[in-house]
């Protein structure tokens, strides 16, 4: 296959170091401030990133916590789910959601998605709930909201409570709303490569109930309201002075970085129209941050070769879903028993995305898919 303009480019998934250098006044104050300060664990600067990031969300809350998967562990702790509860999860997550699930001691009950967007399909959930289904986790993939009046609906019949995985999500929104504003409680992750990520690990709880944004704080502080006074066995999940003032920095840019995204996404969809490649669908109600932008190809595996080649840095999000993974081998759930899922994993391919793409970037990488896709008819 030929290479677009007989000229190969290096063209990173995602280039963390110039995304950081973009914010390399800012993040070397943010550091200083916590270095001169002295105070490293539950200080000021996360005092200020929650409240920040609470009204952001429009949310009454945010707890920062150690990492995106403890973000959704604590929420469910902090309800009380656990062993003999079920929890409804989309069979096409990345296996964070249902390890949230696992780690609380209840049971992922998976749904398939909805083909065209990938997001869980809400006309499903309502066969997978029991008498001992307690909440319905909702994964914004790749960083478009899922459906969550239509969920939430579900939930309400069944008396259910509604978690948001927004790992993938800062800044969406859902009809106007963003995510972590959209059930009862939502998780975050800061991890480096998010749109909005710490130099390090990170995540956050947004909610607007009041007890349990109280029983998250202390259930991440080894269960303490008062130092050295327990009051239940909790855990050691904190957001650290230095990430929550790095992030600080880096939520002031946000919505800017989703907007160049958002950008180079119609780019890719106005370009790749008759590439061959299955391109995302975005509903009317949705305004997605392009945390990924995901394509699907019968010949995904080819088309990953050829893009190398090509100087085209790609990922596949995921290869293999949680149901097939060897660590839920006791489910007893083998292929076949999500066909849609399945068939996901086995076609997307995630080309590169983020706040320093260009324009010319963009159009080097359709140009090189088109070129895949034009000589091999």
């Amino acid at each position: 296959m030929s290479i677009p303009g007989g000229v190969r480019q290096e063209i990173p998934f995602l280039d963390l170091g110039a995304v950081n250098s973009a914010h390399r006044t800012g993040l070397e104050n943010a550091f200083k401030r916590v270095l001169e300060g002295g105070w490293y664990i539950m200080g000021r600067e996360l005092a200020a990133f929650e409240e920040e990031f609470a009204a952001y969300c429009g949310a009454r809350h945010a707890i920062g916590v150690g990492n995106g998967l403890d973000a959704l562990h604590l929420i469910l702790r902090a309800y009380g789910i656990g062993a003999g509860d079920e929890v409804i999860v989309p069979a096409n997550t990345y296996i964070a959601t249902w390890l949230a699930v696992s780690y609380a001691g209840a049971t992922p009950v998976p749904v398939e998605p909805d083909a065209a967007t990938c997001n869980l399909d809400p006309a499903l959930i309502e066969a997978a709930v029991t008498p001992r289904t307690k909440a319905i986790m909702a994964v914004h993939l790749y960083g478009q909201p899922a459906d969550m009046d239509r969920i939430n609906e579900v939930a309400a019949r069944h008396g259910l409570k509604v978690i948001e995985d927004a790992a993938q999500a800062h800044g969406a929104r859902y009809k106007g709303r963003r995510a972590g504003s959209l059930g009862d409680a939502a998780g975050f992750s800061f991890y480096p490569g998010k749109n909005l990520g710490a130099l390090g690990d990170g995540g956050a709880v947004t909610t607007d109930d009041g007890a349990l944004a109280e029983q998250i704080r202390v259930l991440r502080n080894y269960g303490s309201k008062v130092k050295y006074y327990n009051d239940v066995k909790g855990f050691n999940s904190r957001l650290d002075e230095l990430q929550a003032a790095l992030l600080r920095e880096k939520l002031t840019t946000l919505d800017g970085d989703n907007r160049h995204r958002a950008e180079m996404a119609s780019l890719y969809l106005s370009r790749l129209q008759e590439s061959g490649v299955v391109l995302p669908v975005v509903p009317d109600w949705a305004e997605p941050v392009w945390h990924l932008f995901v394509v699907r190809s019968k010949r995904r595996d080819e088309l990953q070769q050829h893009l190398s080649r090509c100087g085209v840095g790609t990922v596949i999000h995921y290869p293999i879903p949680p149901h097939l993974q060897p660590a839920y081998a006791e489910l007893e759930l083998g292929e076949g028993c999500f066909p849609r899922t399945e068939s996901i994993h086995r076609e997307v391919l995630s080309l590169p995305m983020g706040p320093t793409l260009t324009t010319d970037d963009v159009g080097y990488v359709c140009d090189a898919i088109n070129n895949f896709y034009s000589e091999s008819r």
